[in-house]
């Protein structure tokens, strides 16, 4: 589970942190209201460099 205080990149942590509580990309995605390509490179982001990937990423969630 990814834990960030950082309001920029917490409703992207929460969706991984959602994937991975339902074991279920599809529906967390289907429930945060974003796609599974947006889902899979905040996935890829935070494998490769780290949570704080996820701030240079730009505010568009889909």
């Amino acid at each position: 589970m990814l834990h960030t205080n950082n309001p920029i990149i917490k409703h992207k942590a929460g969706l991984l942190n959602l994937a991975e509580e339902l074991q279920n990309i599809s529906k967390a995605c289907k429930i945060m209201g974003v796609s599974r390509d947006t889902f899979y490179r905040y996935q890829e982001l935070v494998e490769t460099n780290g949570l704080e990937a996820l701030i240079n990423q730009g505010s568009s969630c889909c």
